[in-house]
């Protein structure tokens, strides 16, 4: 079994927690390959009894015979994992070092019974859809796609934007606002849920937008079916606006047309039998704190 380990960023803390894993996973006798800069890291603090053959630093050098990648991190490390795979279908799943952990899921207690599950073939595997952005100048590279959210926000300036929607070329709404976000269901629990929006289960076939700050309060999140074309037009008193996939970012000014559709391949979450997602949203979102529940 080829496992491929990566990590963007770990805090000295961390170090014991990575050690044990990766010795964990050499003892099951799989063979690691690492993210080039994450094994130059940790390596110092690391004596692996088979050292990699094979340092993989993005999409292009990671091998199409991975049989599954190992996020360590919180959940923008793992959207960070999502713009590696690709449509390569090589499966994902995290390990949360971070704090919240929606997608990176699986905590620091669970994890010998996770690694165990996964050695066993105890697991199944969870198709997530994404979105994919068209415009009429390069955006993103080659990775124009997220799996959790497309956002347009103002920038650099203290006055709100407006932003005309269209939906399949119909006009939706014009969005006095701050920005504006189109979650997939995945990211329905990020950034869109802080600023109002619902919780969607990951399997629903659509898109959420929510504004950010609308200026007009009578605004709400509004659930769209995912095979339409959501558009968009954005003005304001600056010259530029920002627009994001996930964690990156891009400077737009008006005169940049945008369309969200959903992309054409899905993304495969790793997740354990012991795990889904009624369990993790009580767990995250702390429902049942309430001890009349």
């Amino acid at each position: 079994m080829l496992v491929a380990l990566y990590n963007r960023t770990f805090e000295p803390e961390d170090v014991p927690t990575l050690q044990r894993i990766i010795h964990k996973l050499e003892g099951y006798r799989l063979r690691l390959i690492f993210f080039e800069d994450f094994y130059h890291r940790i390596s110092p603090f690391l004596t692996l009894e088979y050292p990699p053959q094979i340092l993989f630093t993005g999409r292009t050098d990671l091998p199409p015979q991975t049989d599954m990648l190992i996020s360590f991190g919180g959940d923008g490390t793992m959207l960070d994992t999502i713009t590696f795979v690709g449509n390569s279908n090589i499966p994902v799943i995290g390990i949360n070092l971070g704090r919240l952990g929606f997608l990176a899921a699986i905590s620091e207690e669970d994890v010998d019974d996770a690694l165990s599950s996964l050695v066993q073939g105890s697991y199944t595997i969870e198709k997530r859809s994404l979105l994919h952005l068209d415009a009429n100048i390069p955006l993103f590279g080659d990775s124009p796609f997220g799996l959790n959210e497309f956002t347009i926000h103002r920038k650099d300036s203290s006055s709100m934007i407006k932003i005309h929607t269209y939906l399949n070329g119909e006009f939706l709404n014009t969005y006095w606002s701050d920005g504006l976000i189109v979650a997939t269901p995945t990211g329905s629990t990020g950034y869109s849920l802080s600023c109002g929006g619902p919780v969607v289960f990951p399997q629903a076939s659509n898109f959420v937008i929510t504004p950010v700050a609308p200026h007009n309060l009578n605004l709400r999140s509004i659930v769209v079916p995912d095979n339409v074309v959501i558009s968009f037009e954005v003005e304001g008193r600056a010259d530029t606006f920002l627009c994001t996939l996930d964690s990156r970012s891009e400077t737009i000014t008006s005169d940049t047309q945008l369309a969200i559709r959903k992309e054409q391949f899905s993304v495969s979450l790793v997740r354990p039998h012991d795990h889904n997602f009624l369990k993790t949203i009580r767990q995250k979102l702390y429902w049942g704190i309430d001890k009349r529940n």
